[in-house]
């Protein structure tokens, strides 16, 4: 859950580590996060660490700077794309602070 004056960036990982669970649990059936899509979250977690706009960050989809490596990219925009239309029965308090 989001705490209050939790960073941007914080919040961001947040909304990922829902995203990826949700595509582990329904896309690929994993109860648990699978070594896939670990490896994933921690690099979407390190990369957001690191990022150079920091707390002033748009969407990674609009930035200037593409950090990720284009196998990885690809991989985060399958699971977006599988979650973010699955958030609003399965996370719906997420979608709404996310909004």
């Amino acid at each position: 859950m989001f705490r209050r004056g939790a960073s941007r960036i914080e919040k961001e990982k947040r909304i990922i580590g829902v995203m990826i669970r949700i595509y582990c649990r329904r896309k690929e059936g994993n109860a648990e996060l699978c070594d896939d899509c670990r490896t994933l979250l921690d690099y979407a977690a390190k990369r957001l660490t690191h990022c150079p706009f920091g707390e002033n960050k748009e969407s990674c989809r609009r930035c200037t700077i593409h950090c990720y490596s284009p196998s990885m990219r690809e991989r985060i925009r399958i699971v977006m794309r599988f979650s973010g239309p699955r958030m609003i029965l399965y996370a719906p308090l997420e979608v709404l602070r996310h909004i």
